[in-house]
């Protein structure tokens, strides 16, 4: 019995604190928001369970005690069952994917008698979990194929299961992840490669339907095909220093380019899309040419940069098209300002931006904001809800959020840093992922500078399972980082 006392005062005296508080912090002023979003002109009683706010002390009070129960267990049960409770998630998702329980059109919740759970908010610790206990593994390197592919595999597989309930933007929520391996010695070149695909998803679709000059060129596809040869060539120069190689690539695919222009300008008008096809396909063929000659290895990478970068411009358009539902379309060309529907698929996010700005510096005070309190702003306790922090606490009140949040994630990082195993630090860097990710987003989609992807803010969010599952992935990491000290065998 004294034992045991000593190990609970033993844990207590090493869990992070600071941390502790900033969670409880934002407890507090996410039930608050909560009550301001869903409370009606009228209603006695916000503890009721029959508001939205009775039941968020409940979600509260549980995820608590999840928390303390997290807490008590061994560390080691994490590293020993990651792979475990990571297929049981995996095989939540799956089931999810034939025996879903719609709610609000989402297709992303299992039903158990009375309870609804999402299982893509308990996958995310899972994997986090497993790609700890991955890279943990002695000898592993990211500069290795076959362990790149293994940390790839834990990542992508509950991005294709939740895509399959057709839920994209829980499935964005994984790819936060690669900032995981990026901190773990992944190559530059993958973020970059993403960075630039991102660029040709914007350009490509914000231009898609203009016209160059007097050609039958589209404006997007245009520059995205000259960006493809310009990163190129930027990535010789960077890869092999040389340059004299990479200014003549892109002289001769630019100038080329160039003179084609001129050509379908004045002479014959034409689609050049497939004439820089063609040149970037040459640009290729150099590449793969120079590899064969030297036999290095950087040239056999850009050409597949470069391939990669083609497939990817070409297929952006059918995706948006044909794979995302109508509204999330609607969502990226209103974004991108290819649309301007401000009556349908706009409608959130200017109802969002109306009343964070009519909360003005100081805000409308607490249960005071008229926007929300007449249901002008849907979906305002789950996905909009910064918005009810915005009216009623104004800007002051939503730097102080944003504050907490900034603080918490720093927090985060100098606990990951501090890990003596490989475990901890990867796992907390992808609590840290997560929580960054779910935080930009949310915060931009209710500004409107992200598209409304429909994921929650972390602890303001009205519902169980966010909570539960956010409650998880930073209860486990504390007490990682709890016993980071104990001697290991």
């Amino acid at each position: 019995m004294d034992s045991q006392t000593d190990k609970s005062y033993s844990i207590l005296k090493s869990l992070d604190w600071w941390t502790i508080g900033i969670y409880l912090a934002l407890l507090l002023l996410g039930w608050l928001s909560v009550c301001g979003a869903s409370y009606n002109y009228g209603d006695v009683d916000i503890f009721s369970l029959s508001t939205r706010s009775g039941m968020q002390i409940v979600w509260i009070g549980t995820s608590i005690l999840l928390g303390f129960i997290l807490l008590m267990l061994d560390d080691g049960i994490y590293d020993t069952l990651a792979y475990i409770i990571y297929a049981v998630a995996m095989g939540l998702l799956l089931i999810t994917v034939f025996f879903h329980h719609e709610i609000r059109g989402s297709n992303s919740w299992l039903a158990l008698g009375p309870i609804r759970l999402q299982p893509a908010e308990f996958a995310k610790f899972a994997t986090a979990l497993a790609l700890a206990k991955l890279m943990n593994v002695y000898g592993f390197s990211l500069n290795k194929r076959k362990d790149l592919l293994a940390a790839l595999a834990v990542i992508f597989i509950p991005i294709l299961l939740i895509l399959a309930q057709k839920e994209t933007g829980c499935a964005l929520v994984f790819l936060s992840f690669l900032l995981v391996l990026y901190r773990e010695g992944m190559t530059g070149g993958v973020l970059f490669t993403g960075l630039t695909m991102i660029i040709y998803f914007v350009v490509g679709l914000s231009y898609k339907d203009a016209l160059l000059l007097d050609t039958l060129t589209r404006v997007g596809g245009f520059f995205v095909m000259m960006l493809i040869n310009i990163f190129s060539s930027w990535l010789v120069f960077v890869y092999r220093h040389d340059r004299h190689e990479a200014f003549l690539i892109l002289t001769y695919t630019l100038g080329i380019t160039l003179l084609t222009l001129l050509f379908a300008e004045f002479v014959i008008h034409f689609n050049m899309i497939w004439v820089q096809l063609l040149i970037t396909l040459g640009l290729a063929g150099y590449l793969l040419y120079r590899y064969l000659h030297t036999r290095i290895k950087y040239y056999l990478f850009i050409m597949a940069f470069t391939l990669g970068s083609v497939c990817f411009s070409f297929a952006t358009e059918p995706f948006v098209e044909k794979v995302l539902k109508e509204h999330q379309r609607t969502r990226v060309y209103v974004l991108l300002g290819v649309e301007n529907d401000i009556m349908k698929e706009g409608y959130n996010v200017n109802q969002s931006k109306i009343a964070i700005g009519s909360g003005g510096l100081k805000g409308k005070g607490f249960l005071n904001g008229t926007q929300t309190k007449l249901k002008f702003v849907p979906e305002q306790d789950t996905d909009f809800i910064f918005c009810t922090v915005g009216e009623e606490e104004g800007f002051i009140g939503s730097a102080a959020v944003l504050l907490l949040f900034l603080a918490l994630i720093l927090r985060l990082i100098i606990m990951a840093e501090r890990q003596t195993i490989r475990f901890g630090r990867v796992y907390g860097y992808g609590v840290i992922s997560i929580f960054m990710f779910h935080l930009c987003i949310n915060v931009g989609m209710v500004l409107g500078l992200t598209p409304v992807i429909g994921i929650p803010l972390p602890f303001f969010s009205y519902g169980g399972s966010s909570l539960w599952g956010f409650t998880i992935l930073l209860f486990i990491f504390l007490k990682i980082d709890a016993s980071r000290n104990k001697t290991r065998a």
